[in-house]
C-alpha cells in the first residue's frame, strides 16, 4: 500500500505509522487487522503521518481489546480538544477474533504488536496487528544473514541479465 498526500500534506490513504523494528524482533505469526477508536484531532495528527508505534503493544482490559503506549502526538493546527498522547485506545475487531487473539495470548504465551496504522480506501483508520513470538538473539542473527542473502541474490541476477 503506498502513501497518498494530497494538496494539504495529508494522508488520504496508505500507511501513516509503521512499527518496523516488530518485523525484526519477533516472529510474526499471523495477522489481523482491527479498527481503532480516535477522536477528531487524533486523526488529523495521523494524517500528518507523525504517529510511533515502536513501543506500543496490544492487549486485554476488561474483556475488551486496546492498544497501549502507542504515540501520536497532538495536533498543532488549530484550537481542538487535547488527548492524552499516549493514551490508550480501544480496538474494534471481530468476537472471533477477539477470542483467538485472547486463546493465542493465554494458551502460546504470545504477544499482541501493532505493525501499522493506516488508513483504508475509505479512508478509516486501521490498525494492523501480529500475533507473534519473541526472537531469540541467535534467530535476529539468522534473519539478517537471509535478508543480505536476498538482497545479494537479487543484486546478482539484475546484473547477470
Amino acid at each position: 500500500m503506498t502513501e497518498t498526500k494530497g494538496k494539504s500534506g495529508y494522508i488520504s490513504h496508505g500507511i501513516a505509522a509503521q512499527n518496523r523494528k516488530a518485523r525484526f524482533d519477533y516472529k510474526i505469526l499471523s495477522t489481523i487487522e482491527a479498527g481503532i477508536v480516535l477522536r477528531g484531532a487524533e486523526v488529523k495528527s495521523l494524517r500528518m503521518g507523525r504517529a510511533t508505534l515502536t513501543e506500543a503493544w496490544a492487549g486485554e482490559r476488561n474483556g475488551e481489546l486496546y492498544l497501549f503506549n502507542a504515540y501520536i502526538p497532538e495536533y498543532q493546527g488549530g484550537v481542538l480538544s487535547r488527548f492524552e498522547v499516549r493514551g490508550v485506545r480501544k480496538l474494534l475487531v471481530k468476537v472471533k477474533e477477539r477470542n483467538q487473539l485472547f486463546g493465542a495470548i493465554a494458551r502460546d504465551g504470545a504477544t499482541v504488536v501493532p505493525l501499522d496504522i493506516h488508513f483504508n480506501p475509505r479512508g478509516l483508520a486501521k490498525v494492523t496487528l501480529g500475533i507473534a513470538e519473541g526472537r531469540q538473539k541467535h534467530d535476529k542473527r539468522h534473519a539478517i544473514a537471509a535478508r543480505d542473502w536476498q538482497r545479494d541474490k537479487a543484486r546478482l541476477l539484475r546484473n547477470k541479465g
